[in-house]
């Protein structure tokens, strides 16, 4: 197993469980650190609660005080907690250290072993073929972060010739000091999660933090086609490799009308790529640059994109029934997300949608409406649907729960139609994740 070297710090509070604080817990305690635990919301008589407590963890539940905080000497935050907390603008106030698991985890790290990848959208899909098309190429990779298993579990088993592939949010490079990617990539940033960040300006600068601790040995793979992430590209130190849908011949991934490219060498046909939806495009120009670049061949890559044809709730594929074709997007949490998936399809549509009230105005989802013939809507955001659905002459109906709004959209349906979940809101009034929410739409198209 592999240890932490260059850390100094002896007493921890690790504020937050879940999968990532548990794992750091554990990680600390096993190299003799004091380690104080702080959830609002886990029980005493929890497996994983009483696993820390025999390991001789210190365990505060129920609440935060700021008792919690004495003697102290970095905290390390579950990435959903907001700054906002009490305990965190105390630390603040003492200039205690706040970190993320992914810092402990990048500690424990080979150098140069790390490719961390970001971005609003397309992060999971596009994580998930650089695995692919690494494995493909024999390259040995171990996959952890936002998707998976807990970074710092991970970190402990790597050898020194694995990639550790990291698929990292806005939430988690907030915390970060020292966490360095060989090779960085940034996807796109477009605006989420401006609730928990307070401002665009801090969102961008949270993305930004992945090329923080980059130098001249290390790679920055950045999307040349949005405005924002070309601007961050201007301040990294690191080699950049580009990847766009719309320019041709650039230092990077491209495609022309009938091919794609790495800088001038044919990848492959585009008609023989699986992963269907021009926006999935964006997805595969970056997946081919940061394969490449790090290391994987162009004979894996393609294999790869000739068989890849999803990812679960990320505009995956259900099935076909009576003639009407069932698409599961339950990861389209924002209203960028939604309008790619609609963009996906050309026949006529109906659309599940609604969820989690953030206060976004969904007028911006109207030039992607055109094919929707009919809405089913539900969640906080079911009025709001409804009302842009009727000033839209589309045909609206609104449902309490999944099974009757994959019923509901069935009769609405015709033969040929496309059937989309994709919410544009995320999961949380009603469902404690998006998976649960994909889960119970896959099994009510099942039944029917």
């Amino acid at each position: 197993m592999r240890q932490l070297t260059h850390f100094p710090y002896k007493r921890i509070l690790v504020l937050g469980l879940a999968k990532s604080g548990t794992a750091a817990a554990e990680l600390l305690l096993d190299h003799q650190c004091f380690v104080r635990v702080n959830d609002y919301s886990s029980s005493r008589e929890e497996a994983h609660v009483q696993h820390l407590i025999q390991q001789g963890a210190e365990v505060i539940l129920g609440s935060h005080p700021l008792s919690a905080l004495e003697d102290i000497e970095l905290i390390v935050k579950n990435p959903g907690i907001p700054y906002e907390n009490v305990l965190l603008v105390e630390a603040q106030n003492k200039n205690i250290p706040i970190i993320t698991e992914i810092e402990l985890a990048g500690q424990l790290a080979p150098e140069q072993s790390i490719i961390g990848i970001t971005g609003s959208n397309g992060k999971t899909t596009t994580t998930t073929l650089v695995e692919e098309m690494l494995r493909a190429s024999e390259c040995p990779v171990k996959l952890a972060g936002n998707i998976g298993t807990a970074a710092t579990e991970v970190a402990q088993t790597l050898e020194e010739e694995d990639n550790f592939l990291l698929e990292l949010s806005s939430f988690q490079l907030m915390g970060i000091q020292n966490f360095r990617p060989h090779v960085a990539a940034l996807l796109n940033v477009h605006a989420a999660h401006l609730d928990y960040h307070g401002s665009m300006e801090n969102y961008v600068k949270a993305k930004a933090n992945i090329i923080q601790n980059q130098t001249a040995d290390d790679y920055f793979v950045y999307n040349m086609d949005d405005a924002n992430v070309a601007q961050i590209a201007k301040y990294t130190k690191a080699d950049l490799v580009g990847f766009t849908t719309h320019q041709q011949h650039v230092a990077g991934a491209w495609m022309d009308e009938v091919n794609i490219y790495f800088y001038e060498e044919r990848i492959i046909s585009r008609e023989d790529v699986q992963l269907v939806g021009n926006h999935n495009l964006e997805n595969i120009a970056a997946a081919i640059a940061i394969a490449l670049t790090a290391g994987g061949s162009v004979d894996g890559v393609k294999r790869v994109l000739q068989t890849f044809s999803g990812v679960k709730h990320r505009l995956q594929y259900v099935k076909e029934v009576e003639n009407r074709f069932f698409y599961n997007d339950s990861k389209a949490t924002n209203m960028l997300a939604t309008e790619k998936a609609l963009q996906a399809f050309k026949q006529p549509t109906i659309l599940l949608a609604g969820g989690l009230d953030r206060g976004d105005d969904f007028r911006e989802l109207i030039p992607f409406l055109t094919h929707v013939k009919a809405m089913v809507v539900f969640g906080e955001t079911k009025e709001k649907l409804q009302l842009l659905a009727e000033e839209l002459n589309i045909c609206v109906e609104a449902s309490q729960n999944m099974e009757e709004a994959v019923k509901t959209a069935y009769h609405l349906s015709s033969k040929k139609d496309v059937i989309l979940l994709s919410p544009a809101c995320a999961s949380w009034d009603q469902y404690k994740t998006f998976e649960e929410r994909g889960n119970l739409y896959i099994q009510a198209v099942e039944t029917l």
